[in-house]
């Protein structure tokens, strides 16, 4: 008889007894432990005036059965999803006079949807050089561009920011300008709604860096940055709103936008950079110079709603 191998056999068979006893004791723990579990609920954000989502929650109290935004939209407007998030992406979606922020955010499903329509940029001035367009807000530049075939953008303007834009249509001219952009020598003149009492004409001369957080641009002063120089002169001083004048030298992304918070003066509607909530970013490029020709946008009628 081979006793080395029933010796060995019967080893491996109290290991294998003990392994069990082992497991059994771990299966247990585990199984108390999810006893003690309580099962967790979504909480939700409490809403005052808006209808806000962070991803996961709402901030509508209203009861019954919820679903994405993005997704309601889709059905009430007869569109597609990507063209329903697009919407909302842009600002342009509302409910109940509030704006619609988060594609995905979850909303009952009887909500009804007011969709703000983009208005068309309208031509300031042509030639065989130059096309000159009062931008709208929520239009984008390069959309503007796709408009007009023949001509090339010939600088930017934010999303949410209306007024004047330019595009050239002859390339010596279109290099030219350029020049004269990188030389500061184009005046560029802005109007904004700010937030806070604005007395004071100040020069704000802080160097930006612009910086991509969540695949947007986002501008701060940093002595990283390149040089920035504004003046902000008052206007119009209505409650806790001022109208301000803004003349830039640069041109930086945002520089408005930023050099306007650094002072403790963010845009109305400009969440992004410290402002409250608004129907859209407060700022109009109202006038630019450039090579001999003026060219003007008159500030679009909601501007004249602080006013009132």
């Amino acid at each position: 008889m081979d006793y080395s191998k029933k010796r060995r056999a019967s080893e491996q068979r109290a290991k294998n007894k003990k392994d069990e006893g082992k497991a059994k004791v771990r299966a247990k723990a585990f199984a108390k432990a999810d006893a003690k579990r309580a099962p967790k609920s979504k909480k939700r954000v409490p809403v005052e005036d808006d209808i806000y989502m962070q991803e996961g929650g709402t901030t509508t109290r209203s009861s019954g059965e919820m679903e994405k935004a993005y997704k309601l939209l889709a059905i009430q407007e007869s569109i597609s999803n990507s063209q329903a998030k697009a919407l909302i992406d842009r600002g342009l979606v509302y409910v109940a006079n509030r704006k619609v922020t988060v594609a995905r955010g979850e909303l009952p499903v009887k909500t009804t949807f007011n969709v703000q329509e983009i208005a068309k940029a309208k031509i300031i001035y042509e030639d065989a050089d130059l096309l000159v367009v009062d931008k709208p807000a929520f239009l984008n530049t390069d959309e503007v561009e796709r408009q007009y075939p023949d001509a090339q953008l010939l600088h930017r303007l934010d999303r949410e920011t209306s007024g004047v834009l330019i595009l050239v249509k002859d390339e010596d001219y279109r290099i030219k300008a350029i020049g004269e952009f990188k030389r500061n020598k184009v005046y560029k003149e802005y109007t904004a709604w700010v937030e806070g009492q604005f007395i004071e004409e100040i020069e704000i001369d802080k160097p930006i860096l612009t910086e991509k957080r969540h695949n947007k641009a986002f501008s701060k002063i940093s002595t990283k940055g390149k040089p920035a120089h504004s003046t902000v002169t008052p206007v119009e001083v209505v409650g806790k709103y001022s109208k301000v004048k803004v003349v830039i030298r640069e041109g930086r992304t945002h520089q408005i936008r930023c050099h306007l918070r650094s002072v403790g003066f963010p845009i109305a509607g400009d969440e992004q950079y410290g402002g409250r909530r608004a129907k859209r970013v407060m700022l109009h490029a109202r006038k630019v110079e450039l090579m001999g020709h003026t060219f003007v946008a008159d500030e679009p009628k909601i501007f004249a709603h602080y006013s009132s």
